[in-house]
């Protein structure tokens, strides 16, 4: 990867929408040759997607928790069947393995205190091989969908 492909990348994380004419302009290339460069990125798996950027308070999830799991056992079937679980539970936007304690960190949201509460007595306390849930509030979000350092 050259400098022209990460100036292609910084402009496209600015702007996955913009046309490749735009982009070929921006980035000071003719257009074939930023076409294939942009192709060659995604089927080295640099770019993996593109998708718009969705308000959670705009959509009605003001609701925002850190949600720390302690499995019971670590062995390999007990994290697959765990991890398993874990698409179906739309309101976890986010799920990270962690070295350590706990053993992982998701990212929830929800409408409310209440909705929260359903959710986490309904289906994250029931999740396979749980041992152990704490969850902490987001008071605010300060950094977010950051643009990678290119």
């Amino acid at each position: 990867m050259d400098r022209m492909d990460r100036k292609i990348l910084a402009e496209l994380q600015k702007d996955g929408r913009q046309s490749l004419t735009d982009l070929a302009e921006r980035v000071g290339l003719s257009l074939s040759p930023c076409h294939r460069r942009v192709r060659a990125l995604e089927d080295k798996g640099v770019i993996v997607g593109y998708r718009a950027h969705l308000s959670a308070a705009a959509l009605g999830f003001n609701f925002s928790s850190l949600v720390f799991v302690t499995l019971r056992e670590g062995h390999q079937q007990a994290v697959a069947d765990f991890e398993a679980a874990l698409p179906g539970i739309p309101y976890v936007i986010q799920a990270q393995r962690l070295f350590g304690d706990p053993d992982y960190l998701l990212m929830v949201v929800t409408k409310d205190l209440p909705a929260f509460q359903q959710l986490y007595d309904e289906q994250l306390s029931k999740l396979p091989n749980v041992q152990r849930l704490s969850s902490t509030l987001v008071m605010k979000n300060v950094i977010t969908d950051r643009h990678l350092p290119l």
